[in-house]
């Protein structure tokens, strides 16, 4: 299963009551960061989730109401006791981004290792977790990010048994090692189920609609998306500054054939969200405003 909480839901400025873009993502003892505006610490610690245990910061692009939140955060798996080492992955431009802003938190108990992605990418995870990004259509490099659990094929011990292996290799063909028995070579195929579903939460910010865009976020179990504005009449601004109206988000989730659709990012000028929902809604019925501390947790299909 995955943990998701929704941290802010800001764009440009904080405002009280929302914070700005961040979002938790939690495996296996392991977190995720994906993005740190300014305060992320502060709305962090209204949600009883540990700082010691973040492993990754994922940043989409280096406007401030994305990274400027990133000393606090710092401290705060400082204060945390933290000594393992923190990634943090971004477009072009986060290492000057991230020396900048280390130089009010210059002395931490761990060392930081940062990520430049160019282009489409995919990296490994602690936790078993992929992630998958994608450059998208802002005024900076940006880049939209999925975040993917595997789930391994169900290891079915009546073909073992009929195969007459004994329970001892049993642990080697579940993950995916082939053994030699009595001269013959048995593969893992032999004992295991087809193909399971795994679990993806996908974000995606700051950034136009672009054509690629629904193949990367297809069937998500969650999709965390922008809509900057909800009215249709702010279309003309949503594209001079690269951003989307929620029914463009809503589009989007329906196009992809996502299961949970969750708007973020507000202009605040957006002061009622809530009002342009049933608009988003009459195209993609399992869309939600993403209040902050919004959490989930997604399980594998069958669970």
């Amino acid at each position: 299963m995955i943990d998701v909480c929704l941290l802010g839901t800001g764009g440009m400025m904080p405002l009280p009551e929302r914070w700005l873009s961040a979002l938790l993502v939690r495996c296996e003892g392991h977190t995720i960061l994906i993005d740190c505006g300014e305060g992320t610490q502060i709305s962090w610690r209204y949600t009883g989730w540990g700082f010691r245990e973040l492993d990754t910061i994922l940043l989409t692009h280096l406007h401030a109401d994305h990274v400027a939140g990133l000393p606090g955060i710092l401290f705060s798996l400082a204060f945390a006791e933290r000594e393992e080492p923190v990634r943090i992955v971004g477009p072009h431009g986060t290492t000057r981004i991230v020396h900048a802003l280390r130089s009010i938190v210059p002395v931490l108990p761990f060392a930081v290792e940062v990520t430049e992605l160019e282009g489409t990418s995919e990296l490994v995870l602690p936790g078993g977790m992929l992630v998958r990004s994608l450059p998208v259509a802002h005024r900076v490099p940006c880049l939209a990010y999925a975040i993917h659990r595997p789930r391994g094929r169900r290891f079915l011990p009546e073909r073992a048994r009929a195969l007459g292996i004994p329970v001892e290799f049993w642990r080697r063909l579940q993950h995916g090692e082939p053994i030699e028995l009595a001269g013959r070579t048995i593969s893992p195929d032999d004992v295991l189920g087809p193909p399971r579903r795994g679990i993806t939460v996908a974000f995606v910010t700051d950034t136009r609609p672009t054509p690629d865009l629904p193949a990367f976020v297809r069937d998500a179990d969650l999709l965390v998306c922008e809509g900057m504005y909800g009215d249709p009449a702010m279309l003309p601004r949503a594209v001079e500054r690269g951003h989307m109206v929620f029914h463009e988000a809503a589009e989007l989730a329906r196009t992809a054939g996502v299961r949970r659709l969750w708007l973020t990012h507000f202009s605040p000028s957006l002061t009622d969200p809530e009002v342009w929902l049933p608009l988003a809604r009459a195209i993609f019925p399992a869309t939600e405003i993403g209040p902050v501390h919004r959490t989930v947790t997604l399980r594998f299909p069958d669970e």
